[in-house]
């Protein structure tokens, strides 16, 4: 007699690395046999693979998982599971405020769900919250083979080592650690072979990726180079780096490398020195302005995007005005805007010097309002310009396609849905608010 399959349900919160992790907590439970769902109500196990960089990040999974209650009061099998950096940090505080919660896992120790998960069908309570000496990614088993759609993610690094003052990510993710190369090319090959042409390389700081490439050790361009030798594989983008970690190999990757996008995520946060030095991010707005004058001369055309935090303790009119110059010499293609607050056990969390909500809402206005002008003249730029696209799905109108082009901007153009994982040449008819649109060529 064939047994039925256990249905379950992940919900993911935050970046692209979570986004990654619950696909691998997917493929460990379903040795158990499990299958995904795409709604609670029909679960056997719910897991919320959680993410501690917003704001109030803990108190807003305490109420997704209020919501679940009456589910699980309905369901008294059905098993919650709570993943990622909030359990990190929050551990075994999360079976004491929720009891209707089964199990709590740490980022670093999802390979062991299966265990745990049958730690709970024995009518126990599992939490995992360590940084084991196993390495998950050996642990788990290779990838299916199953069909995919044409991009993917891949983690090859995790961790850091910066502790920037605002930052949980140490205290959640651990010390940085790169994966071998050997077993990145392996799972790359094999997302290839299942459809994927367009990967992303992931990591907390991707580009400190380091490891033995062909006997001797490289950095994260060398891993490029492999990765680019794959027959099939179009694309390869890369996130989130940090600039102290962008070395001349990388930054001549650039300008080499065919399959590398002329797109780059590389997060300053202020452009004020003295917040820098606040912030222990160990460069200067100088240093990272000169940077980015290396990179644009290795690829004139690469598309920049970055991170601000906006309102960090102590930070002035003056200081402000500093990071609002940065981004009018830099000229950014979009870029993630944040008012600054606290993170529980961070060093900035314990500062006096706390700047007032009303101005940081005041200067958050005014720095969204120019990054939105420059992403506005990025897009405006493509129009009547021919650029490649990989489409990936059908849009909202008949008939219409939609896929990336190589700087990551967001195409729809009418094709028929066969285009879907075909990379074809498209000119930019007009831009929209967060798209462009395109006629196909040929």
């Amino acid at each position: 007699m064939t047994q039925t399959p256990k249905k379950l349900f992940i919900k993911t919160y935050g970046c692209q690395m979570n986004v990654y992790d619950s696909e691998r907590m997917a493929e460990a439970l379903g040795a158990s046999g499990y299958v995904t769902t795409q709604t609670a109500d029909d679960a056997d196990m719910v897991l919320l693979n959680t993410c501690h960089i917003r704001e109030k990040a803990a108190e807003k999974v305490y109420s997704d998982l209020g919501r679940l209650r009456p589910l699980k009061d309905a369901k008294p099998d059905l098993k919650i599971g709570v993943a990622g950096c909030v359990a990190q940090a929050e551990g075994e505080e999360i079976l004491n405020r929720m009891p209707l919660v089964d199990l709590v896992v740490g980022p670093q120790s999802y390979h062991r769900l299966p265990q745990m998960e049958r730690a709970v069908g024995q009518g126990g309570r599992a939490v995992d919250t360590d940084f084991p000496e196993d390495d998950k990614f050996e642990a788990l088993k290779s990838r299916p083979k199953a069909r995919r759609g044409p991009t993917a993610f891949l983690t090859v690094q995790e961790g850091c080592d910066k502790f920037c003052a605002f930052c949980v990510v140490p205290y959640t993710r651990g010390a940085e650690v790169s994966r071998p190369a050997a077993r990145i090319v392996s799972e790359a090959r094999n997302l290839v072979e299942a459809g994927v042409r367009e990967i992303t390389l992931l990591g907390q700081n991707v580009n400190a990726w380091h490891g033995d490439l062909d006997g001797a050790e490289g950095g994260l361009a060398a891993l490029v180079g492999q990765l680019a030798q794959i027959d099939g594989l179009e694309r390869i983008r890369y996130t989130t780096s940090h600039p102290n970690d962008m070395d001349e190999a990388l930054i001549a990757a650039h300008g080499h490398e065919a399959k590398l996008m002329p797109y780059l995520h590389l997060p300053v946060q202020s452009g004020s020195d003295r917040i820098l030095k606040a912030m222990n991010r160990k460069h200067t707005a100088e240093q990272y302005l000169r940077l980015i004058e290396r990179i644009r001369a290795a690829r004139p055309d690469i598309l920049l995007t970055s991170d601000f935090i906006v309102g960090f303790p102590g930070e002035t009119d003056e200081d402000f005005e500093a990071t609002m110059d940065l981004v009018r010499e830099v000229r950014y293609g979009s870029a993630f805007s944040f008012k600054y607050s606290p993170r529980p056990g961070t060093p900035a969390a314990e500062r006096k010097t706390q700047v007032p909500v009303e101005a940081m809402d005041a200067r958050l206005q005014r720095l969204q309002a120019l990054l939105g002008e420059q992403q506005r003249a990025a897009q405006e730029a493509m129009v009547g310009r021919e650029t490649t696209v990989l489409f990936e799905k059908p849009g909202r109108m008949p008939g219409q396609m939609v896929g990336k082009s190589e700087h990551l901007f967001a195409v729809h153009a009418q094709a028929p849905e066969t285009m879907r994982g075909e990379i074809a040449r498209v000119r930019i008819t007009a831009s929209g608010p967060n798209s462009l649109s395109g006629e196909l060529i040929g």
